[in-house]
């Protein structure tokens, strides 16, 4: 049913379970996978052009942290039996929603997979929710697992 499947990982908890999710759906199906970390645009622009250094140790760290949640990612799919092809993109300066619906446009993909951090109240109305953008924007199918 499913011939590519985006995977949004960031590193977390709840992304981890939605990897694990998304390596199984993978298995089953014989699908592609795509894992995709999204590093939000530099938060100090103005500062960064002033100060070239502090976009650059932002951009290594989120570099960095992308290897790491795509190598989560990497290990699920060589556990078990059958490996799973894994395919993964870092993008970047687009926030985060954005960028996970773009790359399922640009891949093909046939489903977006993704956590959710389970935020409610204050914090969700503060902080906003990127599965609730991504559910949004899309128009591939999304599946969000708490």
């Amino acid at each position: 049913m499913f011939k590519h499947i985006i995977l949004a990982t960031d590193g977390s908890a709840a992304s981890a379970h939605a990897a694990q999710m998304a390596v199984s759906l993978a298995r089953i199906h014989g699908s592609k996978l795509t894992a995709v970390y999204v590093a939000d645009p530099y938060p100090y622009m103005g500062v960064g052009e002033v100060n070239p250094v502090g976009f650059q140790s932002y951009m290594a760290a989120a570099q960095e942290h992308a290897a790491q949640a795509h190598a989560q990612v990497e290990a699920l799919c060589t556990q078990g039996g059958e490996s799973i092809a894994l395919q993964v993109r870092l993008v970047e300066d687009v926030a985060a929603a954005s960028g996970i619906v773009q790359t399922a446009l640009a891949e093909g993909a046939d489903l977006i997979l993704m956590g959710s951090h389970g935020r409610s109240g204050i914090a969700r109305l503060m902080l906003g929710s990127v599965a609730t953008k991504v559910v949004a924007e899309s128009p591939v199918p999304v599946l969000v697992c708490r």
